[in-house]
């Protein structure tokens, strides 16, 4: 079976060398290569389809083909040429994505793909030109919708002009409504995403979130290749750089890893820990933020946004003279992190993720395959992936609830830690992932037609009247 994921905007190389680097980029980018490895591993040919950049300002993108060193076979890194070499912002894409479409089609000529999955708004729209022109059946996988970031951004009547300039969402919103609407599944990584972000009044219309068979929800995994209880040949160096960090005193901390973001909700669980000297009493606090080694010396380093975040929560620790209870640590890579995962967990450890919502919850299925127990937030998708008992679920507004919810997470932390393994490794690997994909892949292939319905075309990108009367209705 020959799959291709279709990424336009996704800097795929055999170095990884820009998965986290740019807003464009992030989960969804380690989702799509670790779900790919591991379809390779069951026998799939897989592309990774994505656009060819030859900037100065982003080296390694320039070749048309790549690979990964460990699958020097399969899969391929295909990039295909559209819109000029220099790199170009997601945004500003979707013009050129036509183009895109016609390049991959003379690249493949008479041997295509199978199937497509498509990953975010800019690979569904893709996918339903290459489907209008081949029928080619796809999925889409949206990760992020832009209704969500219309609403979060506060996009109202007054500053929808500026708004559309900058994210151009009547394009957005339009091509997820196609990609709604063609694929043969909408795959989700949680019900709760089913029911909350594909039931937003701007797809009305596109899906019907009580239609079971346009739906398929398939959690993504853990890369047990990194995160798992075996030693990796960076821990000693890990290790020993952690202990001279902490002072090696052998007792368990709470233990949360974050980029500086509002959502994540760091402050609150700070706030937590500051208010609670019983829970100070059990652990200290051990925050994981990427790039920051002395955060009382960071802020020329960091954008304002991310000094907005951090500023309160070096307050809360001044103002609660808790600095020698609270130390940060600077990790680079995933190895660095499963290793300092690891050491943690030796040390019956607790892992914290306390964001007002939460889409699905990577971070703690990672945390826990590596042995540490799990304190999650109630809002999102670590109510599914916890359901079991398996982790400690706490409100993340309220303080005094994530403490208790620490406190007894530490009291209880072999037994925790031992449910969330068995839970990961039963329910949360990309092996996992990658069956269910194929499960909907074959039956998408089953029903294929053979071809485009006659007289199917894809009119111009504009869902600038659906956001209007949105906007207008708000």
């Amino acid at each position: 079976m020959h799959i291709a994921f279709f990424n336009p905007q996704g800097n795929f190389d055999r170095r990884d060398s820009c998965l986290t680097e740019h807003p464009d980029f992030g989960g969804q980018l380690v989702y799509v290569k670790e779900l790919c490895l591991a379809l390779a591993d069951l026998g799939a040919t897989v592309d990774i389809v994505t656009r060819w950049v030859d900037d100065p300002g982003w080296p390694g993108f320039s070749a048309t083909e790549d690979r990964y060193p460990d699958y020097p076979d399969n899969p391929r890194i295909l990039r295909i040429p559209c819109g000029g070499p220099r790199f170009l912002a997601k945004e500003q894409l979707w013009l050129h994505l036509p183009e895109w479409v016609a390049q991959l089609r003379e690249f493949y000529g008479h041997r295509p793909p199978e199937f497509v999955t498509a990953h975010y708004a800019d690979a569904g729209y893709s996918a339903v030109l290459l489907a209008a022109k081949t029928g080619i059946p796809f999925t889409f996988t949206g990760h992020s919708l832009g209704a969500q970031k219309l609403d979060k951004l506060g996009m109202r009547a007054g500053n929808a002009s500026g708004m559309e300039d900058l994210y151009r969402f009547s394009k957005r919103i339009a091509a997820e409504r196609l990609s709604m609407q063609h694929a043969c599944r909408i795959i989700t990584s949680t019900a709760q995403e089913r029911f909350e972000q594909y039931a937003h009044p701007l797809y009305a219309g596109a899906v019907d979130v009580d239609d079971d068979s346009r739906f398929a929800v398939i959690p993504p995994g853990v890369n047990t290749r990194v995160f798992s209880l075996d030693a990796g040949t960076q821990d000693a160096a890990v290790h020993d750089r952690i202990a001279r960090q902490i002072g090696d005193d052998g007792g368990p901390f709470i233990v949360a890893s974050s980029r500086l973001d509002e959502k994540k909700n760091i402050l609150g669980l700070l706030t937590a820990y500051a208010g609670s000297p019983a829970l100070q009493r059990q652990a200290r606090l051990a925050l994981f933020i990427r790039g920051i080694d002395d955060p009382f010396t960071a802020q020329s380093t960091l954008s304002p946004s991310e000094w907005l975040v951090l500023e309160p929560m070096l307050a809360t620790i001044t103002r609660h003279e808790i600095a020698d209870q609270v130390v940060f640590l600077n990790f680079q890579s995933q190895g660095e992190l499963a290793a300092a995962y690891r050491y943690f967990a030796k040390r019956g450890s607790v892992f914290a993720l306390t964001s007002f919502y939460e889409p699905f919850g990577l971070a703690p299925i990672e945390a826990a395959a590596c042995g540490l127990a799990v304190v999650a937030t109630a809002n999102g998708g670590p109510t599914e992936i916890f359901a079991d008992g398996s982790g400690v679920l706490v409100d993340p507004n309220d303080p005094a609830d994530i403490a208790e919810g620490l406190g007894h997470a530490l009291h209880r932390q072999a037994a925790y830690a031992e449910r969330a393994l068995r839970r990961v490794r039963s329910e949360y690997t990309w092996r996992s992932t990658a069956n269910g994909y194929l499960r909907v892949i074959e039956r998408g292939l089953q029903n294929r037609a053979g071809g485009p319905p006659p007289g199917w075309t894809v009119g111009p990108l504009d869902g600038s009247e659906l956001i209007e009367r949105y906007l207008g209705a708000g």
